[in-house]
């Protein structure tokens, strides 16, 4: 027989969850939850369903938090087996979601319940956290559920998060922070002409090209001992109409910034925008500020993680700040003590992506370990 963790796994993984959509998954979380004494709570906006599940209303609270939704498969034809049609073979789950991160979800969901089990009358209160907006635009998801806590003055004292963190087995990394993230729509005017009689236009791709260079050579900050140095690079270029004759009247690049404490977001702005200046460009500049870095210090949560990994698996984890964002950002602002545990993050949104069966159940007896420590 299978792994609980590994059943409900397979199932959350058949719900066609394509972001933001829920496919029906947290429907059968919430029917897990209710029978422990969970009360479950629909926090929807526009499209996007989300789960609010609060056991107790004592304190400390320990949250859970994660979400249920996945990006697009691809080509289905690319897939050893469909993407939603959950596959173990020579001994890993595959379909899509399987690491990223359903069977965290399941991997937390049969903790609670092994937990509850043998402390039924715990101290503090369990919750969870789910969403079907991470994946996509996050304008509905997490974030409303927080809109939602702080309204009515509800903190978290702990929460984890089942991203995959692990590089190379379950337990190796842990994210403790992540940076944040700047993206700009940079719109450089020109002159539109005959490309024969460019003294008759402006190119504008002639003219960002050296700042482009410098942009590219700029070292923004050193990070810190918890980040790495923030980087920027251009995501997106476009000009022209397609003909070769034509100087284009106009340039468009994307670009992000992904940065440290060591920087905040106004002065990065100003700083790139002095350099366009300088260059002397005529543009337009539109900046969205996706997430701000956050830093979760050392403390009861890191301890107990450390040490139930530890036990687990004998491994001492590296407490990382890199990758992306996470729906962390948002809830690092209810909550002083906010860590992400999960799975190998090798095969996140690829083609096959899969998580080691044996993995998912050490997963879920690291998740009871931490809140045998938090909780006990």
């Amino acid at each position: 027989m299978l792994p609980a963790e590994v059943v409900l796994a397979r199932a959350l993984i058949a719900c066609p969850s394509v972001t933001p959509a829920d496919g029906g998954a947290l429907d059968l979380v919430r029917a897990r939850l209710e029978p422990l004494g969970f009360a479950c709570e629909a926090v929807d906006r526009n499209a996007t369903r989300n789960l609010w599940a609060r056991r107790s209303v004592a304190r400390p609270l320990f949250c859970f938090a994660g979400h249920v939704d996945v990006v697009p498969p691809g080509p289905l034809e690319d897939w050893a087996s469909p993407p939603f049609v959950p596959t173990i073979r020579d001994g890993f789950l595959y379909g899509r979601g399987a690491a990223d991160m359903k069977s965290s979800i399941a991997a937390m969901v049969v903790a609670v319940e092994r937990f509850l089990a043998g402390h039924p009358e715990h101290p503090g209160s369990i919750a969870f956290l789910l969403t079907s907006d991470e994946e996509g635009d996050a304008l509905d998801g997490t974030v409303a559920v927080v809109e939602t806590l702080k309204a009515r003055g509800e903190v978290l004292d702990y929460c984890l998060i089942g991203e995959p963190t692990a590089v190379r087995q379950v337990g190796d990394t842990v994210k403790h922070g992540r940076r944040g993230s700047l993206s700009g729509k940079l719109r450089i005017k020109g002159a539109q002409c005959h490309i024969a009689y460019p003294e008759q236009g402006r190119n504008p791709i002639h003219q960002v090209a050296p700042a482009l260079a410098e942009l590219s050579e700029t070292c923004w900050d050193a990070g810190n001992a918890h980040f790495q140095p923030t980087t920027w690079q251009v995501s997106n270029i476009h000009a022209g109409t397609g003909a070769n004759n034509v100087v284009p009247g106009h340039a468009e690049l994307l670009f992000n910034f992904r940065f440290s404490t060591a920087s905040a977001p106004e002065d990065l702005e100003r700083r790139l925008t002095a350099i366009l200046d300088r260059h002397g460009l005529e543009y337009e500049l539109a900046w969205t500020l996706g997430a701000r870095p956050f830093l979760t210090p050392r403390g009861p949560l890191a301890e107990a993680v450390a040490t139930a990994i530890l036990e687990e698996t004998g491994l001492t984890p590296d407490f990382s700040t890199t990758g992306g964002t996470s729906d962390g950002r948002f809830i690092a602002g209810i909550c002083p003590q906010l860590l992400e545990v999960g799975p190998v993050n090798a095969t996140s949104h690829k083609i096959d992506e899969c998580v080691d069966v044996n993995a998912l159940s050490t997963l879920a007896r690291i998740y009871e370990g931490v809140l045998n420590r938090i909780l006990c």
